[in-house]
């Protein structure tokens, strides 16, 4: 039987360490890193290209998945006077389609990495900025994270 004082001793040395385990283990790491560039074409033509590039077992949903069972990925380009936006972002990567008996859907999802593709034009031969969200939602065999919404800025020189 410890005394009082050896007691309170051991819980102050013990604890702390039984904290730092616990806080670590609670901390989620996100499971994609986005990259977002400016290519020029010709002229003043750019692509736009975001590249969500995604740790093993996870995959985000296609901008045409079925809403029904997914949150389709959206991207969202903030007004600009000096660009014109044209269409809406391609994609590239490796499409998995699947039909999910318990939603009802077809789920349009990609694995690894996908890369959106935006054609902007500039109305004159300036430096400038494209800023921008990007709405998505990331799931592995498992579980689905929280839908997430980062900004982006992308310069175009």
């Amino acid at each position: 039987i410890l005394a009082y004082g050896q007691w309170l001793h051991v819980n102050i040395t013990i604890y702390p360490f039984a904290f730092l385990i616990s806080v670590g283990k609670s901390q989620i790491t996100d499971p994609v890193a986005f990259t977002y560039v400016a290519k020029k074409k010709t002229g003043n033509i750019y692509e736009l290209v975001i590249t969500a590039t995604l740790n093993k077992g996870w995959h985000i949903y296609s901008q045409n998945s079925d809403k029904n069972g997914s949150l389709p990925t959206k991207i969202t380009f903030n007004p600009n006077p000096l660009v014109t936006i044209t269409g809406k972002p391609k994609e590239t990567g490796k499409l998995i389609k699947l039909y999910d008996k318990t939603m009802k859907a077809n789920l349009l999802y990609y694995a690894n990495n996908v890369s959106f593709t935006q054609t902007v034009t500039l109305k004159a031969a300036v430096k400038t900025n494209i800023t921008g969200t990007i709405n998505y939602m990331l799931c592995d065999d498992n579980k689905c994270l929280p839908p997430t919404k980062k900004t982006f800025d992308i310069a175009i020189q």
